[in-house]
């Protein structure tokens, strides 16, 4: 939420998952955040994961949708089967989801993700 994913990200930027949270082998770029509707936070970020790396299991106080722009990864997310994506595939991530996603091809995996969460909470959280 690569959170790139993914994301990561996305994925992305608000608690762990703010640009400078981001575990090892990920780099999440935030690139623009709005207070809309009310009482959310759109956040739209860039995530990129090294081959090999994950963005380690989390959650996010509201939907993710994202894009694979490069690389491949394995998304798993609470409640479903494991999903390879690869460049054009696109997601979405349940609100409250944990989900993870690994990097898996020989280049670096590079997604675009738009959060929309309650604005009241972190942008992600640690999976219990």
């Amino acid at each position: 939420m690569l959170r790139t994913v993914l994301f990561v990200g996305l994925m992305l930027l608000g608690a762990p998952a703010l640009a400078h949270d981001a575990p090892s082998g990920i780099k999440r770029t935030p690139l623009q955040s709005i207070d809309f509707p009310e009482g959310y936070k759109t956040v739209t970020g860039l995530a990129e994961v090294v081959p090999g790396h994950a963005s380690g299991l989390h959650t996010h106080p509201g939907i993710e949708t994202g894009y694979v722009l490069e690389g491949e990864v394995v998304m798993s997310v609470e409640g479903e089967p494991d999903r390879t994506l690869k460049p054009g595939d696109s997601f979405v991530i349940p609100p409250g989801a944990a989900h993870d996603v690994k990097s898996v091809g020989s280049v670096p995996a590079k997604a675009l993700s738009v959060f929309v969460v309650d604005a009241s909470k972190p942008l992600a959280s640690p999976a219990k």
